[in-house]
């Protein structure tokens, strides 16, 4: 009896565990199945639901900074850590002259000439007409006194500029896109162009869609749009916001134009800039393969360098001149110190009235190591991209800055409003005014 009981006692732990091996092969199993299901969901992620949870995933691990470089930059992303970035750039080619560019019209420069005052022929369209017109530019309506500003047409030397006509650069743009890509005066450029094209459209032909980074205006009786997208920096930023982005930090990706560039691709005539945001001091380099969010700090003639290296790469592989017509307008220029064109003034475009006459002027608004890295990476693009050469021109245009005539979404301190060229806006343009002329040149070179 003792040793039947000792066989049976024997038998019991042995069945319990070849039981617990059972289950534990079968979690096992599950947990691989589980796992391969898993990994082929984030490698392909084919369904909605999983794309929406990818997505989230790597929005909340940029809005943490624990893995900048996880997703999309935006205004939330922050660098780990930072080193210095040790690249070095070649500035000496020279910038590319204005009496060099192609002309496809004739052998006239149109770039280089002087302002006529001219009050018949100009404005090209008034202020309070055009429905699209910005608080920021609107200068007459916030209170500028004087109008002569609207009234300097553009004369060439040794020829003219081809006369402004809204039916015909309608008649140029039916059935294509036409994009402005850049920053506020670029957005400047585009309101412009609105303003010159809105008024030959009936009411119900026409509408504007916004639409975040991308504005779209249509004329439908031409199917055609202009159009506008939030680029300030051209490759991917923590700055493409186009309301929130007045950050202390600038991060981009400098070989990455991805995020801005898909728009490009179906876009019939591409008007770029890039300058003014490259002027606010270092920027963060975060490169697309950097898997530990550390950037490289770079001076900020580099970082653009870099950022415009990365947009000639993608006009060469992807700009066929026989469909797509590309430009890049040259550097707007500021007017903040009156004593560079009155010496012994201690002013700024504040009460200007009248252009510079001094057809040799540049001003320290011009950044003339910028222009040769700019004039470098263009000339190697001359069969894909025009230069649109507004700088020396809008150099003698002081007079044309909003200053303090323009809506301001910050109240002014009664010190500021004592002293109105603390607080005059230099950088951005009336309208009309000089913008108008960039556009007339867009259209005589079309």
């Amino acid at each position: 009896m003792i040793q039947r009981w000792h066989k049976k006692k024997t038998q019991l732990p042995l069945i319990a565990i070849l039981f617990f091996l059972f289950i534990l092969c079968s979690i096992f199993y599950n947990e691989r199945r589980f796992q391969q299901i898993h990994h082929k969901e984030n490698r392909k992620p084919n369904d909605i639901a999983t794309r929406n949870h990818l997505k989230k995933t790597f929005s909340s691990l940029n809005r943490t900074g624990s893995k900048a470089s996880a997703g999309i930059l935006d205004r939330f992303s922050t660098c780990n850590s930072t080193v210095k970035y040790d690249g070095r750039s070649n500035l000496n080619a020279p910038w590319l002259q204005s009496d060099e560019q192609e002309n496809t019209k004739d052998s006239c420069n149109v770039f280089s000439g002087r302002w006529v005052f001219d009050n018949i022929s100009v404005p090209l369209y008034n202020e309070s007409d055009c429905p699209y017109m910005s608080d920021q530019l609107a200068c007459h309506k916030h209170g500028r006194p004087d109008l002569m500003y609207q009234n300097w047409r553009w004369q060439p030397h040794g020829c003219d500029l081809k006369r402004w006509n809204a039916t015909e650069m309608w008649d140029k743009l039916r059935g294509k896109r036409l994009m402005f890509v850049g920053d506020s005066l670029n957005r400047g450029q585009w309101i412009s162009m609105l303003c010159l094209l809105e008024s030959v459209i009936p009411a119900n032909k026409k509408s504007i869609t916004p639409n975040a980074p991308l504005t779209i205006f249509r004329a439908e009786e031409y199917n055609a749009t202009v159009e506008f997208q939030w680029a300030p920096l051209i490759v991917e930023s923590n700055s493409d916001d186009p309301v929130n982005h007045r950050l202390d930090e600038r991060i981009i990706r400098p070989d990455s134009v991805l995020r801005h560039a898909s728009e490009w691709d179906h876009v019939d005539i591409l008007v770029f800039n890039s300058y003014l945001w490259w002027r606010q001091g270092p920027v963060k380099l975060l490169w697309s393969n950097e898997k530990n969010g550390v950037c490289e700090e770079a001076e900020s003639l580099d970082a653009m360098e870099l950022a415009m290296s990365e947009w000639a790469n993608w006009i060469e592989s992807n700009v066929d001149p026989s469909k797509k017509k590309v430009f890049f307008v040259t550097m707007s220029p500021t007017h903040l110190w009156s004593r560079e064109w009155e010496p012994g003034t201690e002013g700024n475009c504040y009460n200007e009235k009248t252009p510079i006459e001094d057809e040799g002027y540049w001003g320290s608004g011009s950044d003339l190591p910028t222009m040769r890295m700019v004039g470098n990476i263009v000339n190697k693009l001359r069969s894909k991209v025009s230069v649109i050469n507004i700088t020396q021109m809008s150099e003698y245009r002081k007079d044309g800055h909003p200053s303090i005539y323009r809506k301001f979404w910050e109240s002014r301190s009664p010190e500021q409003l004592a002293n109105p060229s603390s607080y005059s806006d230099c950088i951005h343009w009336c309208l009309p005014g000089v913008p108008d002329v960039w556009n007339q040149l867009l259209f005589h070179l079309l």
